[in-house]
């Protein structure tokens, strides 16, 4: 086929074609097991770090199916609902012919997955149906500890092209000889990092091209600087910071007669990738664009996410009930940096769902509420799920279909006797909200009454974040709202979400099992719906406390004052200006240094933050916190979800390190303050 003939399609063909290097050996598999052969695979699971080329793979095996006339149908794990019914949605062309190719890319994004597909949805597939799996983390030991599984799937571990190939891609994208030994021995045979870096160094001839200590973002920044247009800009910066970015967010940002225009510009980006949902740029390309951005133009990043969020916000006001939620989880995603992010990034999703009550799950209510309140909370659920059970969802371990969590979300238009006598957490809502501001005819108030989930009882996890999800959808999407009340037991852990949220704590009550629940309210009578978002949306993706004045005296800080401050100082180590502001400047572990100016306080606080946080290393069993504590708050990390992952750390056991890391560096740091005494060295 030549360059210029034919379709566009059969020209894109033949352009991914000539792009193409290496991957004889996954080749070589793909064809085997698209031979149908008796003894070929039925599963192909391509794993491999993000930018090794997994997606380039698949677009190759999508066009040799299609080649050998098979049907083929693509699944973005990126873009779908991740629960069974959502990829079954997502695939429903599968079983119209019983050859297709089925091909699954970003599997990551929904790997919870995983064993509902091994054990109920792959089955199921006609016989010659051939399936490919494509994301970073290796299947898991249950595919091999089936017999039947170990013969019909062929892993795929995908790595670095050789050095050969790699210098092919290079040849093909035009680097002059005289700096491909310089591009290579940057990006060594990483796919993503030399096309990166081939669109920097491409015509170059200077031989000692090198790339800046800060690689990624470097290149990145040089390949935004030359795009044409502050609105191409723009629109590179939007698809970086939204899950997905369509032609009709593009038209609602940068007006009617740009968005078709962008949209193609954007699709041919060698960093981009598409799918029915939209636009979205690789993982590592998108982070390191948002994160330059949110550096070099901070007023300008607010005000695109300002617009970025306006638009989804008016999709989840209006669409159907299926299409809202995807606007609400696109909303939820551009939360993910800033002081809110660790509540809503969600890196592993899928091995959870959310559906209705059914009559069967009834007794999974009264023993999950019994396992995780006690009896006094069952016989109050026992009369929710008698008078409302409406307002009861249910969260199913996707593999199963076994129900692990619910919430009760009540619905309420005005007190009722029997109501108030039965639940006494409901009747506070209701005292607060006459006391307050009462309902006015045809308003209703919301009441997430319980969210239970026993193995991670009100800590941040993806069974809560459905939950938020939900409780969102239904204050976007609710009319007639006057007041919505969220619970909880550990109200220090929730409060600074809930202040985003516009809620503030309302009332507290003693219960029988030892906890005390805590209401926050919030009025939207007084927060209307877009005060609200604008708030809490693209609100302060930083925070910085104010200046007190210069002739405020400095009072000395409380113990829990002390902890408070040092843990916001953490937050902000890498911005001396902040600390210089924070009430740590005045205290005497600062003041009391030898040349003490007030000028450098920012600095000086740097410096015994990191002491102390080095000093961990002293104890072999603080070694671990302090590798926590450094990679949260020295590092750049967005959130700490992304912080677990690099440490390799369930959440949980993160969690625990870092509270206790920032315990034991508070205790350090009030011995400096109250004793006066050195901190000690991290070499014994």
């Amino acid at each position: 086929m030549s360059r210029g003939s034919g379709s566009l399609a059969e020209r894109l063909r033949w352009a991914r074609e000539r792009a193409f290097v290496g991957r004889l050996e996954e080749l070589a598999a793909f064809r085997d097991a698209l031979s149908g052969a008796p003894d070929a695979p039925a599963v192909l699971y391509v794993h491999g770090p993000g930018g090794v080329g997994k997606s380039t793979l698949l677009r190759r095996f999508a066009d040799e199916s299609r080649d050998a006339g098979r049907p083929v149908v693509e699944v973005n794990g990126r873009l779908i609902d991740p629960s069974p019914a959502g990829f079954r949605a997502e695939a429903e062309a599968v079983g119209a012919a019983p050859d297709t190719v089925l091909l699954i890319d970003a599997f990551e994004h929904c790997q919870g997955l995983e064993g509902w597909l091994r054990d109920h949805f792959l089955p199921g597939l006609p016989g010659r149906t051939l399936t490919v799996l494509a994301g970073r983390e290796a299947p898991s030991s249950a595919w091999r500890a089936d017999l039947a599984w170990s013969e019909a799937l062929a892993v795929v571990p995908l790595a670095d092209l050789a050095p050969a190939d790699a210098a092919r891609l290079l040849e093909l994208r035009d680097v002059a000889p005289l700096v491909r030994e310089q591009v290579l021995a940057f990006a060594g045979g990483h796919p993503l990092a030399l096309s990166l870096a081939a669109g920097v160094a491409a015509h170059g001839e200077d031989k000692d091209w090198e790339p800046t200590p800060d690689v990624l973002t470097a290149l990145l920044s040089q390949m935004v600087g030359e795009v044409p247009t502050p609105d191409h800009r723009l629109a590179l910066e939007m698809a970086a910071h939204a899950m997905t970015t369509t032609e009709g967010l593009l038209r609602a940002v940068l007006g009617p007669d740009r968005g078709a225009e962008l949209f193609t510009w954007l699709r041919r980006l060698p960093v981009a990738d598409w799918g029915r949902q939209g636009v979205f740029l690789h993982d590592l390309v998108s982070d390191a664009v948002d994160a330059d951005l949110r550096w070099r133009d901070p007023q300008g990043y607010e005000e695109m996410h300002r617009r970025v969020g306006h638009h989804l916000l008016e999709q989840a006001r209006t669409a159907s009930p299926a299409e809202a939620m995807v606007a609400i989880r696109e909303i939820s995603y551009l939360k993910r940096y800033g002081p809110m992010g660790e509540y809503f990034q969600m890196r592993r999703e899928g091995d959870y769902h959310e559906d209705v009550l059914r009559p069967g799950d009834y007794d999974a209510v009264r023993r999950l509420i019994t396992e995780a309140e006690g009896p006094e909370s069952a016989a109050v659920v026992d009369f929710w799920l008698e008078r409302q059970p409406e307002a009861f969802w249910m969260y199913r371990e996707s593999a199963t279909g076994e129900p692990v969590a619910f919430m009760t979300w009540l619905r309420l238009s005005e007190p009722r006797p029997d109501e108030l006598a039965a639940d006494p957490v409901m009747a506070q809502a209701w005292e607060h909200t006459l006391r307050t501001s009462p309902l006015r005819p045809g308003e209703h108030l919301l009441l997430a009454r319980f969210l239970i989930h026993p193995p991670a009882y009100y800590e941040i996890s993806p069974v809560l974040h459905l939950m938020q999800l939900r409780i969102c959808a239904d204050y976007i999407r609710s009319g007639s709202l006057a007041w919505s009340f969220i619970i909880s037991p550990f109200p220090q852990n929730w409060e600074a979400l809930m202040e985003h949220l516009g809620h503030e704590r309302a009332t507290a009550l003693p219960w029988p099992n030892g906890h005390t629940y805590t209401l926050f309210a919030c009025d939207w009578r007084v927060t209307p719906l877009s005060i609200w978002f604008d708030r809490t949306q693209p609100g302060a993706l930083t925070e910085t406390p104010a200046r007190p004045a210069a002739d405020a005296p400095a009072a000395p800080l409380t113990r829990a004052a002390f902890d408070t401050a040092v843990r916001d100082a953490l937050r902000d180590w890498h911005r001396p200006d902040v600390l210089a502001a924070g009430p740590l400047r005045t205290t005497r572990m600062v003041t009391g240094q030898p040349g003490f100016a007030a000028e450098h306080s920012g600095e000086m606080l740097r410096e015994l933050l990191s002491d102390a946080v080095d000093a961990l290393r002293a104890d072999p069993r603080d070694a671990k916190l302090h590798r926590v504590l450094a990679t949260t708050f020295f590092h750049r990390v967005p959130s700490h979800m992304v912080a677990a992952e690099r440490l390799s750390l369930p959440y949980s056991t993160y969690r625990r390190h870092l509270q206790r890391g920032c315990e034991r560096v508070c205790d350090i740091l009030w011995q400096r303050e109250t004793a006066g005494l050195p901190i000690p060295s991290p070499h014994p």
